[in-house]
């Protein structure tokens, strides 16, 4: 029955992207994309994978470092099932929700402690974020078509206030009268969602401190989320290398990133529809006729659906028929742990 309900949703997800997949397609290719698709070079997908590689490789190495910093140990290897996990789960819930569970999953399995491992899975996140929140200035300045009503100066400088206001509230976590301010503010709304507002608090606190407790270490981790990222996002460089289309590599790189950071408050999940839409829309201009909804579907099976069936094999491995039950005990003790 548990199985069931899960491939019920399994496969529900599989339609829906098989769906997108074929209607970005069929709504954007031209009389020109057969021709396009026969000078494509096919080393250009081998490229793609290896950016695929190391993007998951360092997503692995800051885990290692994370979980040292707390002195703890975790191999290499035994980040794999919760890099890919993350995956997996994420783009079987709305919003992508489910990626948090997986990780925390599979970091219990590894033998770390629930209360440190939701610390590690909110310290990542933290971490991208903040990442992809400090290159926008950068993008925005380079690329002003990406906002054609604002000037560059304009933009850079409303970004940068955006990005000191979040280090701002990380950072005030740790304040006394953050604390009272939510304790006053608890009191007027029901108990569940008080319970869940301390939860989130009490874990952006906990990874701030953990934050604090290693800044040099902290700044190695830093760099490896950006690595990571950035070597993600160069899938995309890569396949347009494969059509010999003349393109700007920061320019690629840049749109990447602010397309990614709106796929984390997507409400579909793992952001589908979304996300080929918006690369649609963001990268048009650089394709041949008739191809940008091709290379769309073909960026999101390299970095989403390929590394979401190697979650899948890892989950079921792990946790066979027990997976959803898995599922559920994680919430619960992750829950108890706060």
């Amino acid at each position: 029955m548990i199985m069931t309900k899960f491939y019920k949703r399994l496969f529900g997800l599989l339609f829906f992207v098989v769906l997108i997949s074929v209607g970005v397609i069929y709504f954007t290719v031209d009389i020109n994309t057969v021709t396009n698709l026969t000078m494509f070079q096919p080393w250009a997908i081998g490229l793609a994978f290896v950016s695929l590689a190391i993007g998951l490789l360092f997503d692995g190495l800051r885990l290692v470092h994370m979980v040292g910093i707390s002195h703890g140990k975790i191999s290499l290897k035994q980040t794999m099932p919760v890099v890919f996990g993350n995956y997996f789960l994420a783009l079987i819930t709305p919003g992508a929700t489910g990626g948090a569970l997986a990780q925390l999953l599979f970091l219990r399995r590894a033998g770390v402690a629930t209360g440190m491992a939701t610390v590690f899975v909110v310290v990542r996140t933290l971490m991208s974020i903040v990442f992809l929140l400090c290159c926008l200035p950068i993008i925005f300045y380079h690329d002003t078509a990406l906002l054609t009503q604002l000037a560059g100066q304009t933009i850079v400088s409303a970004l940068v206030g955006l990005v000191g206001l979040t280090l701002v509230l990380v950072l005030a976590v740790r304040m006394p009268w953050v604390r009272r301010l939510l304790k006053r503010f608890g009191f007027r709304i029901s108990r569940t969602r008080r319970h869940m507002l301390f939860q989130v608090y009490r874990d952006i606190r906990s990874a701030v401190q953990l934050l604090r407790s290693a800044p040099k270490m902290v700044f190695v981790i830093f760099i490896e989320s950006g690595i990571s990222l950035l070597a993600l996002y160069g899938v995309v460089p890569a396949l347009f290398l494969g059509m010999n289309v003349d393109f700007d590599l920061g320019s690629v790189i840049g749109r990447m990133v602010l397309l990614n950071l709106l796929l984390y408050f997507a409400p579909t999940p793992g952001g589908s529809g979304i996300a080929e839409g918006g690369f649609v829309l963001l990268f048009n201009e650089f394709l041949p006729s008739g191809m940008v909804g091709i290379v769309a579907v073909a960026w999101r099976f390299i970095v989403e659906y390929v590394p979401f069936f190697v979650g899948f094999y890892f989950t079921i491995k792990a946790f066979g028929e027990d997976f959803m039950n898995a599922k559920q005990k994680a919430a619960e003790a992750k829950k108890k742990s706060s």
